[in-house]
């Protein structure tokens, strides 16, 4: 006679006060991450359909000391969103929250749940003849919470900030369960501490995020992009300096790329067209969008012409249509891809004073070749002056001859990013690979703060344990 086992206390309890309709299979790619770093588990996944539920699923965690990970589109790179160690926590999924709520055209404001997909907060908006203007390659499967949760970046910085700059209010359980309904459409509120801030970029540690209250803005009537090829990142910040005194706020990216994004697209993405018969030592990636009847594509041609006579460049190719940009725009998000099939021994997402960024680009690779034949791979947006900074093996060799180097080649980029008054994280978080990290390079001032901040929220340790912050 079989025995039939009890389930396990918190699945009982989560069973008694989520809908069937919550539940999830234990599948693999729940407990996967992009870079293969961690493998996570859970003692259950759950897909709350509202706020409600999730609050309710937040109680039960804390009333059995439960862990919580929250976990959108699963395409974090630091490990934010797995929990390998510890007691297995309840993931907490928000795949079912993915409604757009309302649209607000005269306001430009849009409101959605979190697990709405960013692609689809674009496509919502231009609906209306706006623009929300995060973009990601991975925006057709990241999902709004998570991109607020890490305060994503993406190519549009320059122009129009973070995703902390394009979101106005939000809602969010809190690690007691109560729910904080922040949906607010307000340009100015000043009543207390900013709770919106303090969710937005604490990646999962402090609260749920549930909805979210964001800002669009007017789709430029005019676009143009252009791919220029230059001598070193001295010249590219030059452009980029006369760019802004021409162009202005028209300028949307402002995109670095180095000889060895090219040469690695051609190995691995033969099929990506790229914009250079002969692929220069830099390059740099420039789209604007203009407004009323100002004409991008003469903007960029005058631009062009006078960085070609000042000597800032020595070639460049305009797109001559949308398609032709959208090729532009394809080579450059195409090049992550491409790294990844090289395989990277060390992968870096850092940001410096926009003034040092040729000084740290040609010391840093200076230093990885000082412990070895590595190759690196430097690109980034140089508008806002993050750099993904990436050490590979020798061509033709495999990383993992190499693998046992990447602790010494990132302790010395991240010291002299560090040296340098940067950051050792951008744009992707800390989540749990820089743990370590943030403790080496952050303010300790900062750091007693945050913990003090954590422990009066969140008291039993609850919210994505051991991310940010060691438990």
């Amino acid at each position: 006679m079989s025995e039939t086992l009890s389930p396990h206390p918190v699945v009982a309890k989560l069973e008694a006060v989520l809908p069937k309709a919550a539940f999830r299979d234990m599948s693999p790619g729940y407990f996967e991450e992009p870079r293969g770093k961690y493998h996570g588990r859970a003692v259950t996944v759950v897909a709350p359909g509202n706020v409600h539920e999730v609050a309710e699923t937040v109680r039960v965690a804390r009333q059995l000391g439960v862990g919580i990970v929250p976990y959108g589109g699963g395409t974090g790179l630091v490990g934010g969103q797995v929990m390998p160690d510890g007691g297995p926590p309840i993931l907490l999924s928000l795949e079912r929250m993915s409604r757009i709520r309302a649209v607000h055209p005269a306001e430009g404001v849009l409101i959605c749940d979190a697990g709405a997909i960013l692609q689809t907060i674009q496509e919502a908006a231009a609906a209306h003849g706006l623009l929300f203007p995060l973009a990601l390659a991975s925006q057709g499967s990241c999902r709004i919470g998570g991109n607020l949760a890490t305060n994503a970046g993406g190519v549009n910085v320059l122009r129009y900030g973070n995703a902390r700059d394009l979101c106005l209010g939000l809602e969010a359980v809190l690690p007691d369960g109560t729910i904080w309904n922040g949906l607010k459409r307000l340009r100015k509120d000043n009543t207390g501490y900013d709770l919106r801030n303090l969710l937005i970029g604490s990646e999962g540690t402090l609260g749920v995020i549930t909805g979210a209250s964001l800002r669009l803005f007017p789709r430029p009537t005019s676009d143009a992009a252009a791919f220029v090829a230059l001598e070193s990142p001295a010249a590219a910040l030059d452009l980029l300096v006369q760019a802004r005194s021409e162009l202005g706020e028209g300028i949307s990216a402002f995109e670095l790329v180095a000889r060895q994004s090219f040469d690695f697209l051609a190995e691995t993405m033969p099929e990506v067209r790229q914009p250079f018969a002969c692929a220069p030592n830099w390059a740099v990636l420039i789209d604007i969008g203009l407004h009323g009847a100002h004409d991008a594509a003469h903007a960029m041609e005058v631009f062009l012409e006078r960085a070609f006579d000042a000597g800032l460049i020595t070639d460049g190719v305009i797109a001559a249509n949308e398609a032709q940009r959208a090729a532009f725009w394809s080579v450059r998000e195409s090049i992550p891809d491409a790294n990844r099939r090289i395989g990277s021994i060390a992968s870096h997402d850092v940001s410096l004073p926009l003034e040092v960024l040729p000084d740290f680009i040609t010391r840093a690779q200076a230093a990885v070749a000082s412990l070895g034949p590595l190759r690196v791979n430097c690109f980034g947006h140089l508008g806002d002056g993050n750099l993904h900074f990436n050490a590979f093996p020798p061509s033709g060799e495999s990383r993992d001859a190499y693998k046992a180097m990447a602790p010494q080649v990132t302790r010395a980029v991240h010291d002299l990013v560090n040296d340098m008054d940067g950051s050792v994280s951008a744009e992707h978080g800390i989540g749990r690979l820089k743990v370590t990290d943030l403790e080496r390079y952050g303010d300790p001032a900062k750091l007693a703060a945050m913990r003090s901040i954590k422990g009066a929220l969140d008291p039993d340790g609850i919210m994505n344990p051991g991310a940010v912050l060691r438990g």
